[in-house]
């Protein structure tokens, strides 16, 4: 097996998000400011203090309906980010190997190519 080449920086790939198109910030602006709009009246309309009990314990403490939901969103969303992390990892593994694989096999054509003797040029035929 041949050894990686590392003198060539042009055979490592790095992908970075493309810059933002003013067409691309207006859109994203057109859709978060309505979905924030409707998160601030439903915190504004919904005032009422509720008790929130960890039920093991006897712990509880009182705070808006507005901020319970809310946050209930969030640790649900935020426990789904972690599942689908925790399940991509077999995937993204794959990846990497596939990745050192084909690296590999570039460096094995870029070293056969290297062999194959270059023929002379011979003049062109009169």
């Amino acid at each position: 097996m041949a050894a990686l080449p590392t003198s060539n920086p042009a055979r490592f790939v790095v992908f970075l998000p493309a810059p933002r198109t003013p067409v691309e910030s207006i859109m994203r602006l057109l859709i978060s400011l309505p979905f924030l709009l409707l998160l601030v009246l439903f915190a504004l309309s919904n005032t009422g203090t509720v008790q929130v009990g960890i039920w093991p314990t006897d712990l509880s403490l009182h705070a808006p309906l507005s901020l319970v939901i809310l946050g209930g969103m969030a640790i649900a969303f935020l426990l789904g980010g972690v599942l689908v992390w925790f399940s991509e990892l077999g995937q993204r593994a794959r990846a990497r190997r596939a990745e050192r694989m084909v690296r590999m096999l570039e460096a094995q054509v870029e070293d056969l190519k290297a062999r194959i003797p270059q023929p002379a040029l011979l003049p062109p035929a009169l």
